[in-house]
């Protein structure tokens, strides 16, 4: 089994800082791509960041110079840096984890079960 555990949510005012962890753990013979996605209410996930194994890096155009996507091997952990935060940026956060648990087996998904950043003032 694999778990997927995040951190670092929170309220934070307009232009302030935050920074997420998803940390894996359990039976995982390989990590391939990271990422986080994001939850506003009423509105569908949408893809914040992702990181490759080649740390290659996809942004959102709306997060794009403010928030930073990077990833820990030996700690299977990833972590999204958010700076300059805006009240749009309010959603539930969700890690994302595409993975190997054995050498033959196949490519898993595995979400993180979310946290909470809300912007406001």
């Amino acid at each position: 089994q694999v778990q997927l555990v995040e951190s670092g949510g929170g309220l934070v005012q307009p232009g302030g800082s935050l920074r997420l962890s998803c940390a894996a753990s359990g039976r995982i013979f390989s990590i391939n791509a990271m990422g986080w996605y994001r939850q506003a209410p009423g509105k569908q996930r949408e893809l914040v960041a992702t990181v490759t194994t080649g740390v290659t890096t996809n942004y959102a155009d709306s997060v794009k110079g403010r928030f930073t996507i990077s990833r820990d091997n030996a700690k299977n952990t990833v972590y999204l840096q958010m700076n300059s935060l805006k009240p749009e940026d309010t959603a539930v956060y969700y890690c994302k984890v595409d993975l190997k648990r054995v050498y033959v087996g196949p490519l898993e998904h595995y979400w993180g079960q979310g946290t909470q950043v809300t912007v406001s003032s």
